[in-house]
Parts: C-alpha cells; sequence; structure tokens
C-alpha cells in the first residue's frame, strides 16, 4: 500500500467523523471547531494531490476567514447555545431528504462523467506523463497526467482565473463577508 493511499485513508476517516460531529453536536461553538477540522482536512488532500496553492487558498479564505468568521458571529450576537428539540427533529427530516437528494445527484453526475473510464494502476506517474498521442507532441494523452504537471498548471490557472478574470466577485465576496460581521456587531450592541 502507497503511503499517500494510506494518509487518504486516515484524513478522509478523520473528515467523515468531524463532518457527523458537526452536524451532531448541541453546542454552535464545538460545531464551528469541528468544521475546521473538516475544512483542515480538505487542504490536506489538496497537498496529498500536489496542489499546494489550493490547500494554502483553502487553509487562508476558509479556515482563516469563514470560520473566524462564524466564531465571531456566534459570539457577537449571543445565539442560543441550547437545544429544541422540536425544531431540531423538524430540521433534521429535511435534512435527511436534502442530503439523499443530493447524495444521489451527484452519484448520477460522477457515473454519468466517469462511468466508462478505466483507471490503469500499473503506470508510474513519469511513465504516464511520457505518453502522448502522438510522437511529437509534449502534452500527455488524456488520464494519463503526473500529478506534478497537473499541478503546476493548474495552480497558475487558479490563480490567473481568481486574480484576473473573478477579481471583482472575490471582492464582492469579503465585503458580503465584512458587512454580515458588521451587522452581527450591530445587532449584538443593541443589547
Amino acid at each position: 500500500m502507497a503511503a499517500e493511499n494510506f494518509f487518504f485513508g486516515v484524513i478522509a476517516i478523520l473528515m467523515v467523523v468531524a463532518a457527523i460531529r458537526v452536524v451532531t453536536t448541541r453546542n454552535i461553538v464545538h460545531a464551528a471547531l469541528w468544521l475546521v477540522i473538516v475544512l483542515a482536512g480538505v487542504a490536506a488532500q489538496f497537498i496529498l494531490l500536489v496542489a499546494e496553492f489550493t490547500a494554502v487558498t483553502q487553509v487562508l479564505v476558509y479556515i482563516g476567514a469563514i470560520v473566524v468568521l462564524f466564531l465571531f458571529g456566534i459570539m457577537l450576537t449571543r445565539a442560543p447555545l441550547g437545544n429544541s428539540l422540536e425544531r431540531d427533529r423538524r430540521q433534521m427530516i429535511l435534512g435527511a431528504v436534502v442530503a439523499v437528494a443530493l447524495a444521489a445527484l451527484l452519484g448520477y453526475v460522477l457515473v454519468d462523467t466517469w462511468g466508462n473510464d478505466k483507471i490503469d494502476l500499473g503506470s508510474t506517474p513519469s511513465a504516464a506523463a511520457a505518453t502522448s498521442d502522438s510522437p511529437g507532441q509534449s502534452t500527455p494523452a488524456r488520464g494519463h497526467v503526473s500529478p506534478a504537471l497537473m499541478a503546476s498548471a493548474n495552480t497558475q490557472v487558479v490563480s490567473d482565473s481568481i486574480f484576473r478574470d473573478y477579481l471583482i466577485p472575490f471582492e464582492a465576496v469579503s465585503v458580503l463577508l465584512l458587512g454580515a460581521l458588521m451587522g452581527a456587531i450591530v445587532l449584538a450592541r443593541r443589547d
């Protein structure tokens, strides 16, 4: 068993346990902290995929900004930390219906997109990167790209997209999050 597969399994199990704890814990602050573990696991999976830029972006944007915003919002608005069994039962039924629908949709999309593809587990990344459709072509064949080559290309594409094509929406989201935090402070100060 390769080390990547072992660490993928460990991180995935940790993420699943933490995700279950996010939705089952009764304390909203604890739920936000379990969410930090899930998001850190996503960043760790990106590191296993040799996508360091995406991993750092995951940590900075989600863990560094959004979870901190959640925690400040929870603390500043003095949200009730108890539970209401009647309200929780209605939300659990609706949540289960939505979860099953999303799982079915995701399964359909995955099978429809990659249902007929075969994975060649016998080739090494360097040999797979060397294969191409024609001898003079430098682009690897579809499905045979080394993780390092793919990560360097993806990092450039993602960074160019965020900071050139989607700069205005990226900044608009940050202003929206800042407005939400300021709204939480105003609501907390009224008491």
